[in-house]
């Protein structure tokens, strides 16, 4: 698989340590950047406050981004990655424990590419990454110049 950033954005430690291990179950080599916030998610998203740095041109295979959030929510950042032109294509993947139908429709309503609701069971939630994994990293076919 490509060496191209996941960026995961979750507060809760719990899935984030769920979500890294059923990647490494699933054999995802890519890296994975964490944001715990919106904030720190849009901070990596544009390279602005403790990011300032990173090169922008660097985008994200993919974001599996939670919809409870912190500083600034799910659908807030999902609005802003799609309203910038350089990252309005990065596939957004809402994964999240909410199965709320209005949750759903404004995921979708703002940009996401899936809305995934997180199994309560790891089994499951691991196989659910894994499926994630395979269908965004290799067989989804990015829009050109956002190969990795």
């Amino acid at each position: 698989m490509s060496d191209r950033v996941i960026l995961l954005v979750e507060d809760n430690s719990s899935d984030e340590e769920l979500t890294l291990l059923a990647l490494e179950k699933a054999n995802v080599a890519n890296p994975v950047v964490v944001a715990r916030d919106g904030a720190e998610a849009l901070d990596y998203l544009f390279a602005t406050g403790p990011y300032a740095g990173r090169d922008a041109a660097e985008e994200p295979q993919v974001v599996l981004l939670d919809l409870n959030l912190p500083k600034v929510g799910g659908l807030e950042v999902l609005r802003r990655i799609r309203a910038a032109e350089r990252t309005r294509l990065i596939p957004v993947v809402i994964l999240t424990s909410s199965r709320e139908e209005k949750d759903l429709v404004a995921g979708y309503a703002s940009g996401a590419n899936s809305y995934v609701v997180k199994p309560v069971d790891f089994t499951q939630f691991a196989e659910a990454v894994r499926q994630l994994g395979l269908y965004w990293l290799l067989l989804n076919e990015p829009p050109f110049g956002m190969q990795g």
